[in-house]
């Protein structure tokens, strides 16, 4: 999961609840100073929210775009059904959507992190139309790798039958049992710890099947009529970086890779990060 180094809001940000007709979405709406030159919606990753991107929206804001940051269904402040078969990812993907035009800024620039970037494919896919370009963000072209794939399916096992409590008490515990392991601020603690308690254990475990078993979706991916990015950190661990490279290459994207950047670069580098993204939709603006 990303987690935010801080909890305080960039200059001229607001959070607020977006309607759609499908429900209503928890949002971060970050926007610069003049007219914006285009609106940017985020999409988080697995156990993620729209804090993930919280280093990067003022950086994006001030490069002049609107940048939106979204909880989808059932992750944190946004709410969901308790049942899995509500997370499919042509349901996700119609979120999306539903998101885009609520919004009333579109074709929008689309930037999907981890598994974020499943339900962004999703919804380019569904409908090109609505967006100006996909970036898709440490995330790779199918299922994880195989160490990630074990920690996936002790969490989607556990989730069902044991309290949410425990459930956490021992991700905690094994977090901190990895060597590169180091101890967050309090404040990020209750933070991490709130967000997982109200993310719905039903887009966990569906999420979760997902990350696991996605086929390989490169060959849709290239077949998308739209600017394709893909940006990722050398040090990514949940794809291997071989296999996003070679991605890349086989759509034909935009391809960054970000110095001493691992799963999270919108968090560690998102100066740098914002760099590429604003660079690669500058080629995307219509003449």
């Amino acid at each position: 999961m990303s987690k935010p180094r801080s909890l305080d809001l960039p200059a001229r940000t607001r959070a607020y609840r977006l309607s759609t007709p499908r429900q209503e979405f928890a949002v971060l709406d970050s926007r610069p100073e003049g007219r914006a030159l285009a609106t940017v919606l985020l999409v988080p990753g697995y156990t993620g929210s729209k804090e993930d991107f919280l280093e990067l929206l003022g950086p994006i804001a001030d490069a002049g775009y609107r940048a939106v940051a979204v909880d989808g269904r059932g992750q944190f402040e946004s709410p969901g059904p308790r049942r899995t078969s509500a997370y499919t990812p042509r349901a996700l993907a119609g979120d999306v959507l539903a998101q885009v035009a609520a919004l009333g800024d579109g074709p929008v620039h689309l930037v999907g992190h981890s598994f974020g970037g499943f339900v962004a494919r999703s919804a380019a896919r569904l409908d090109p139309s609505a967006f100006r370009s996909l970036t898709l963000l440490s995330s790779g072209p199918g299922r994880v790798g195989p160490d990630q794939r074990t920690k996936i399916r002790m969490l989607r096992a556990a989730l069902p039958v044991l309290p949410p409590s425990w459930v956490w008490a021992v991700t905690q515990w094994l977090d901190g049992r990895d060597p590169a392991y180091v101890a967050d601020p309090p404040e990020i603690v209750a933070f991490l710890e709130r967000r997982w308690f109200r993310t719905q254990p039903a887009q966990l475990i569906a999420a979760g099947r997902q990350l696991r078993m996605e086929p390989d979706r490169t060959v849709g991916l290239a077949g998308l009529p739209l600017p394709l990015h893909v940006a990722y950190g050398d040090g990514e661990m949940v794809w291997s970086v071989g296999e996003l490279a070679h991605l890349a290459r086989s759509v034909g994207a935009r391809h960054t890779v970000i110095r001493g950047a691992g799963h999270s670069p919108n968090v560690s580098h998102p100066g740098q990060l914002t760099s590429a993204l604003t660079t690669f939709w500058s080629t995307t603006q219509p003449a």
